[in-house]
């Protein structure tokens, strides 16, 4: 009965997920997992997104949102079982999407802190992005 019980909390912590906060960096980068960019269409204009990253909007400009949406086209672009990393403009967004992905859905989730912002001022060149 004891080694039971131990297998069930052993198989029960592999189940959850957590929120990994990783300031982004080009050495994050580097790793080249996986990240979406949350922001919306006139944030990617205007600054442009990261190389290879997928480009899926959670809140819009005036803070509605449409999670079901959202986990659709995520669930298209990355493969929710591993690692995958999401960025917004400063990490304000991010840190709110990312404690539900991980907590809701037990993916495992980056929240990748200071966003683009942060990527702007320490001299990553983002790319235009095209839709």
């Amino acid at each position: 009965m004891k080694k039971a019980i131990l297998v069930f909390i052993l198989l029960n912590s592999l189940l959850l997920a957590e929120v990994k906060d990783i300031v982004v960096s080009q050495a994050f980068l580097d790793k080249n997992i996986p990240i979406v960019d949350i922001r919306t269409p006139t944030e990617w204009k205007e600054t442009g997104i990261i190389k290879g990253s997928a480009t899926i909007t959670f809140f819009d400009e005036r803070g509605a949102y449409n999670a079901k949406e959202f986990i659709a086209k995520l669930n298209k672009v990355v493969d929710t079982q591993k690692e995958f990393a999401i960025i917004c403009r400063t990490g304000s967004r991010t840190s709110t999407v990312s404690q539900f992905l991980s907590n809701d859905l037990k993916y495992h989730v980056i929240n990748l802190q200071g966003g683009i912002t942060h990527l702007i001022r320490n001299g990553y060149k983002l790319v235009a992005y095209q839709h």
